[in-house]
């Protein structure tokens, strides 16, 4: 049985292979195209200060408003790394407590550290950023960027979703 090969010398094998390969990479983002999909995420308001480290107690949720009073929200400790923690510990988040679903205004389980909706039982995980894990909603729960200066004061600088009933993240 004779053997045909392409035009250009390169067998069936090699042809798949370098398929494979070149899809492969083409479904691996690059660091740099992570760096710019987050950039893209994010949200830019005003610096406002929001509480400090030792207002914060492991598991207890402090309300806040970022980044307007007409924007509930909450600072928790989690007691171990989250994504976008910060403090000592990297367990710092901040996170709106309206659903983006339907505006619900959303309760918190310290059992397994979620925020939960009333109205159509939506879940959102706070140790994974704010990730939806249960209901109806089409986003994750917007999460404040965060940092903390040294005396401690915890700022909020931006969110990375649209907080809900706005049409733009404009104030």
């Amino acid at each position: 049985m004779k053997r045909h090969n392409t035009s250009f010398g390169v067998g069936r094998r090699r042809f798949l292979e370098s398929i494979a390969v070149v899809g492969a990479a083409a479904a691996t983002p690059s660091a740099g195209a992570a760096r710019a999909a987050q950039a893209q995420a994010r949200v830019e308001y005003p610096s406002n200060r929001l509480a400090n480290i030792r207002d914060l107690k492991v598991n207890e949720p402090l309300s806040v408003a970022y980044p307007d009073d007409d924007a509930p929200g909450v600072l928790v400790k989690l007691g171990r790394s989250a994504p976008n923690g910060v403090g000592p510990d990297a367990d710092i988040v901040g996170f709106s407590t309206i659903c983006p679903h339907r505006g619900v205004p959303l309760s918190y389980s310290g059992d397994d550290r979620t925020f939960n909706c009333p109205a159509h039982f939506s879940r959102f995980d706070c140790e994974a950023g704010g990730l939806q894990i249960w209901g109806h909603g089409a986003q994750n729960l917007p999460q404040y960027f965060l940092r903390i200066d040294v005396k401690g004061d915890i700022y909020a600088e931006g969110v990375d979703e649209l907080l809900y009933g706005r049409l733009s993240n404009v104030l």
